[in-house]
């Protein structure tokens, strides 16, 4: 990582170089990772991802016929055996990994970390947890119950700028936070040219498509960069393009009040042009992501007079939580996000398609989760 640029008379100390994965150990061993689910993101983002890395492997492929698993261990050197998801289930080459990757559609998330958690292996989920709130609910018990660990795959967590942005917060280099203000948007047939898609299944998708898959977003590091929790949603949804006729939320907008005042509000599309961002506004000055959340993360702050962009190397999200995670089982260490804190999301998103549907402010009792 490189410093960021000299900044400006005025900005506090705290803008000097930061610390990159302040949180690793460098434990010894090597976590040898089950990869469930082979679409698109395994195959072209996680894959390379973790053949970066020195303390985690992907070992295993499992995915929904044999052929396809096996094209895995054809193509990647570390991967071993390819089975079926119904091979996983009966505790086929359990041996052969120490803990899985779910990256299966929403719905199917939790028959997949509850037979990891039977095996005893920790989980490494997919955000969003699941379909619903209740099943999210579901894994953290069956991973509770069995003593093993739960990572929800948050990557702006371990992103190494969103880290350092919020130690600025902390340190009062925008003065108190008052209100965030976030956008996540891409083009989802563009991408994936079907419109039968999982994601426009609600079936498969859960609540909705656009906010459970991209208004997650600024939702989690907004609450990740405060350090706050969501109390009440207020929501607007629209879908009129054939495609998302069984969704409620081609488009929405949405308002999150947290539990220490600050107010969130974001808009995400599935249908409108692919860009990010996110802006923190304290009562003296701001920080801005732009562009934020589609795996390239910029930041800068800006107070008075003074702007400062922080000049930084772009890492690779995905490898980034991966290294934490195997850090993170290795060590035995603390792991954050962890279910319950994927499931409060899970409560929030219930609620924003709640407010969605009924036009009335809704509000998330998150108490029993804390």
């Amino acid at each position: 990582m490189t410093d960021e640029t000299e900044p400006s008379v005025g900005l506090g100390q705290t803008l000097g170089s930061y610390e990159y994965r302040e949180w690793e150990t460098d434990p010894n061993g090597t976590l040898r990772v089950a990869l469930i689910g082979i679409g698109w993101w395994t195959a072209e983002m996680v894959i390379p991802a973790i053949s970066d890395l020195d303390h985690c492997e992907a070992t295993v492929a499992v995915s929904s016929s044999t052929e396809k698993a096996r094209g895995i261990v054809d193509e990647v050197k570390s991967v071993e055996r390819g089975i079926t998801y119904d091979e996983f289930h009966e505790g086929e080459a359990a041996d052969a990994y120490d803990a899985v990757y779910i990256c299966t559609p929403n719905a199917y998330h939790l028959e997949y970390a509850e037979t990891a958690a039977d095996l005893g292996k920790p989980v490494f989920c997919e955000k969003p947890m699941e379909a619903t709130a209740e099943r999210a609910a579901a894994m953290v018990d069956a991973c509770e119950e069995a003593d093993v660990p739960l990572l929800v795959g948050y990557r702006m967590q371990t992103e190494p700028l969103v880290r350092h942005a919020r130690e600025l917060i902390r340190a009062g280099e925008i003065g108190e936070p008052v209100a965030a203000i976030g956008n996540n948007s891409q083009t989802l047939l563009d991408i994936f040219d079907d419109p039968d898609q999982w994601r426009l299944d609600p079936d498969a998708t859960g609540y909705g498509t656009s906010v459970m898959d991209l208004g997650i977003y600024p939702l989690n590091t907004t609450r990740f960069l405060l350090e706050a929790d969501p109390v009440s949603v207020q929501a607007t949804m629209a879908s009129s393009h054939d495609a998302f006729d069984e969704v409620p939320d081609e488009r929405s907008a949405f308002t999150v009040t947290f539990d220490d005042g600050t107010i969130l509000t974001a808009t995400s599309s599935q249908n409108a042009h692919a860009t990010t961002s996110l802006r923190i506004i304290g009562t003296e000055g701001e920080l801005v992501f732009e562009p934020a959340f589609h795996m390239d993360t910029d930041l800068r702050i800006e107070r008075g007079e003074d702007t400062v962009t922080f000049e930084s190397d772009q890492v690779d999200q995905m490898t980034e939580l991966f290294a934490y995670f195997a850090d993170r089982v290795l060590s035995e260490g603390e792991i954050e996000p962890d279910g319950v804190h994927g499931l409060v999301d899970m409560e929030a998103l219930r609620a924003i398609y709640e407010a969605g549907e009924t036009g009335k402010t809704v509000g998330i009792d998150v108490e029993q989760y804390l």
